[in-house]
């Protein structure tokens, strides 16, 4: 693929040689206005926003005048202006800092957020319900000062990785959220908690087995951007890329574990994000990027994923089966598509596993039995020594 890249470099060069209009850079995610709706009024406020993919968020209620003001990262709000709401309701939205958005809603008295989740199962919902409080409440609640994590969402300081260019294989782990982005909650549990709980227990069962070379995105709870955990995931030299989560549903029943892979609808999105928002040296193993611009990078990225995307579906079809083989519970639909942003790295083979649905009793149970978790840490390892196999079959570079 190499010298194919070399060449063309070499093309698109040429074609590219001319001057280029600017670009704005790509949000992460975009607010579906048609599928985002705010009812209610002054007995009881519902916000239900659609969004592209799931994000980290966070919200708090501030005073004089009484506000709502929501934090995520990051969103494109155009649209907002058409999502239904009431009539008086006042809505401003914007970039808050580089790489987090604000909206703010003005409330028409002293509210507190009594319900609040993001949905991640099919269509991405972010649902608040906010309920009359009293004055004495609402004010206590408004002058609560933000965590320092809030006031500078700084990444965690995370040391280079050497680079591996042969011997067992090397697995990312990557424990989803962390820090100022909890995710699921419930009964007390923190999906970042349980799934780096989870990531460390599988950490060391891949070491002891002596095949397998593990590096983690997070050893601790700090925020992590999406963007870094690539980065990562690059500098380590990951032959797999295994993200982990824990989902949460409001409607209908889910339970069992899903194994997702980056949807074909969202290739084009994702490689116009990297190209706009990463590091150039971070796209592509051995191939600098610096100083080539998005058409570039588009071209290179396609050609890395027209490779690494059967290696993907055979990793999601191996792990599959061996959850399957363990007899532990899989959602309805096993194996699922979607744009989430720690997929999209172009030549790294990469799933996102949830383990099951923290809002299912059963499921939260099971998460946090250390004998599930470690029959389930089996069975991910099983999965990865077979599609490792079939891999080296198939010609590919892993050597387990």
């Amino acid at each position: 693929m190499k010298a194919l890249v070399a060449v063309l470099l070499g093309v698109l060069g040429l074609c590219c040689a001319g001057p280029v209009a600017p670009q704005e850079l790509s949000a992460l995610a975009r607010l579906e206005a048609a599928g985002s709706a705010i009812t209610g009024g002054a007995g009881g406020i519902d916000l239900d926003l659609a969004l592209s993919q799931p994000v980290p968020w966070r919200v708090r209620v501030k005073a004089d005048p009484p506000r709502l003001v929501l934090d995520l990262r990051e969103v494109d709000w155009s649209g907002l202006d058409s999502v239904a709401r009431p009539k008086g309701v006042v809505l401003r939205a914007g970039v808050f800092r580089p790489g987090w958005s604000r909206l703010v809603m003005e409330l028409p008295g002293p509210m507190l957020v009594t319900r609040s989740e993001m949905v991640t199962a099919g269509a991405v919902r972010l649902r608040l319900h906010l309920a009359p409080a009293a004055a004495a409440d609402f004010v206590a609640a408004a002058a609560q000062p933000e965590p320092p994590e809030w006031a500078v969402p700084r990444p965690a300081d995370l040391a280079p990785l050497p680079r591996q260019q042969a011997g067992p294989l090397v697995v990312v782990l990557d424990p989803g959220h962390g820090g100022i982005d909890p995710g699921a909650e419930r009964d007390g549990a923190k999906e970042a908690q349980l799934m780096l709980t989870f990531a460390r227990e599988l950490k060391e069962l891949l070491l002891r087995d002596g095949r397998f070379s593990v590096v983690m995105t997070r050893e601790g709870d700090v925020f992590v951007p999406l963007e870094t955990r690539i980065s990562i995931a690059r500098a380590a030299g990951a032959s797999v890329f295994v993200s982990l989560h824990a989902d949460a549903i409001a409607e209908g029943e889910a339970v069992g574990a899903t194994i997702y892979t980056l949807s074909e609808e969202a290739t084009d999105a994702a490689s116009e994000t990297l190209a706009a928002r990463h590091d150039r040296d971070d796209l592509l193993a051995g191939v600098d990027l610096t100083q080539q611009d998005d058409l570039v990078a588009q071209v290179l990225m396609d050609m890395a994923r027209a490779e690494t995307s059967p290696r993907t579906d055979r990793l999601a079809l191996a792990l599959e089966a061996a959850i399957k083989a363990a007899d532990l519970r899989m959602h309805r639909h096993p194996r699922q598509q979607a744009g989430f942003s720690v997929l999209k790295s172009p030549d790294i083979p990469s799933v996102l596993v949830e383990l099951g649905f923290m809002s299912s009793a059963r499921d939260l149970k099971r998460l946090t039995d250390p004998e599930w978790r470690s029959r389930m840490a089996l069975a991910l390892r099983d999965g990865l020594l077979a599609w490792a196999a079939e891999d080296r079959v198939l010609g590919a570079s892993v050597a387990p």
